[in-house]
């Protein structure tokens, strides 16, 4: 299994420019932990998570420290540490160097990547352009459907039932499931992703079992919650 049989396609990204406030909303409004910070050439250039935006100003959670332990730090920590503190831009308090995976990249390396740096997600990139996201949750749903359904060796043609059905449900304007809460294995189509109704969870479920090559539909779907919990 690939990083392209597992990612989420439909990825949000912000540009370098934008608000560290417009950043932040976009990790709640999407119930996010971190999204991609890209250029014009939809490239990566960096990463803003929740991380990032722990010490600031605003919220009065910027670092302080006692003054012997000022001491030990360099001048341009203390600078880099203010301007992420102060800054408004998400280009100044990003974080740069962002480890990268291909679409070909097996799921083995991209947990031990994953472990080894102790990060959360790890884009996927074509020519160098953003294609796609693999999350830790990504890979959880990826064990869950191999556990449940043990290898018959066929493979090689999951990736165009797969296909098929995304390509189907981007058809369908009634529904937006991302394309990470998506995966086949063995035929086996399990879906993952949260419904408003129970038409919808019918209709998704009918849909995927509808397209050619499906064996079976497993749902893993959950109700969005009509009211937030008290």
């Amino acid at each position: 299994m690939r990083a392209m049989d597992v990612m989420t396609s439909k990825v949000i990204t912000v540009d370098e420019n934008a608000s560290v406030q417009a950043a932040a909303k976009l990790l709640v409004e999407h119930g996010i932990s971190a999204v991609p910070v890209v250029d014009k050439d939809n490239q990566v250039i960096g990463m803003v998570s929740e991380g990032d935006l722990l010490h600031r100003t605003e919220t009065g959670t910027e670092q302080r420290r006692s003054w012997w332990l000022e001491m030990g730090t360099s001048t341009a920590q203390q600078v880099a540490e203010y301007i992420k503190s102060h800054s408004d831009k998400v280009g100044d308090v990003m974080t740069r160097g962002v480890f990268s995976v291909t679409e070909e990249t097996p799921v083995a390396n991209i947990a031990v990547m994953l472990e080894t740096h102790r990060i959360k997600r790890v884009p996927v990139l074509c020519d160098g352009k953003l294609v796609g996201i693999v999350s830790r949750a990504n890979l959880v749903r990826a064990l869950a459907m191999m556990v449940s359904e043990p290898p018959n060796g066929t493979e090689t043609d999951d990736r165009p039932i797969r296909d098929k059905l995304l390509a189907e449900l981007k058809a369908q304007k009634w529904t937006e499931v991302s394309s990470g809460n998506i995966t086949v294995k063995d035929g086996v189509v399990h879906l993952w992703s949260s419904y408003l109704s129970d038409h919808e969870r019918r209709a998704l479920v009918l849909l995927a079992k509808n397209i050619p090559g499906a064996r079976r539909v497993e749902n893993h779907m959950r109700p969005i919650p009509t009211h937030l919990p008290r």
